[in-house]
């Protein structure tokens, strides 16, 4: 069997320390705020981040380019390794094409070589989950097509739930408009979001208040999860405390 690493982006919201301790690969989606361009190595700290958005600000992202994909995936092959990409969904990033676009090229350079690419249709610690089993299996010894065969059959099981205090960011963000943004923040209407099949956004309820926009998302969730795999990852936006009383 083919020694093979497992790569994602950082869009999976994966600790580094995780992916370091597991040898996953890691492409990184920049971006910027303010004027100014993050990239890895100057991200601004977790706390700061937030509250400049708390403030007004509004991050956008730009998404891996093939350039960046290759810088990542080269050196494995010279070192004798396969692939295997799980790529942010590509119905919110063009992060997965650039990856595909990169395999591609490398492939033609290393043809003794396999570069599997797998489109997730995740997002965030969604898609962290589904690079979280992929290395499980990985490390009790299954073969890189087995765990690639895997995800693909598996990814679309994973379910994620996202809620947020302010509709003002899903506006500009284009996701809401206006006119929703004013009257649901006025009212202290929540959206419910999810992420669905075809790996995109979509709002799937509204209520009135934080508390109970969690609520629905748990119990929704605990409907889901009465049979198989019991495994939840909790992702926070600078609210630990929040995420701790979900956890318990």
């Amino acid at each position: 069997m083919s020694e093979y690493v497992i790569t994602t982006d950082n869009n999976s919201d994966l600790p580094e320390e995780y992916l370091k301790d597991h040898g996953v690969g890691c492409m990184y989606l920049s971006y910027s705020m303010d004027g100014k361009n993050y990239t890895h190595g100057n991200f601004l700290p977790e706390h700061e981040f937030y509250e400049a958005m708390r403030n007004g600000s509004m991050p956008t992202t730009a998404q891996v380019n093939p350039e960046n994909a290759k810088a990542l995936l080269e050196p494995y092959l010279k070192e004798g390794k396969d692939i295997l990409h799980l790529a942010f969904s590509s119905g919110l990033s063009g992060s997965c094409q650039s990856a595909r676009i990169a395999a591609e090229e490398l492939q033609d350079e290393y043809p003794e070589r396999k570069i599997v690419v797998i489109d997730t249709l995740l997002a965030a610690l969604g898609q962290g989950l589904l690079v979280y089993k992929a290395v499980q299996l990985k490390e009790q010894g299954a073969s890189m097509d087995e765990v690639a065969d895997w995800c693909e059959k598996n990814k679309d099981y994973i379910a994620s739930y996202v809620t947020l205090d302010d509709l003002f960011h899903l506006y500009r963000g284009g996701r809401v408009s206006r006119s929703s943004a004013v009257l649901g923040s006025m009212v202290g209407i929540k959206p419910i979001i999810r992420v669905n099949e075809e790996g995109k956004l979509e709002v799937i309820g509204k209520v009135r208040g934080r508390k109970k926009a969690i609520q629905t998302i748990i119990k929704d969730l605990m409907e889901r999860i009465r049979d198989g795999e019991k495994t939840v990852f909790i992702s926070h936006g600078d609210c630990l405390e929040e995420a701790e009383a979900i956890k318990q």
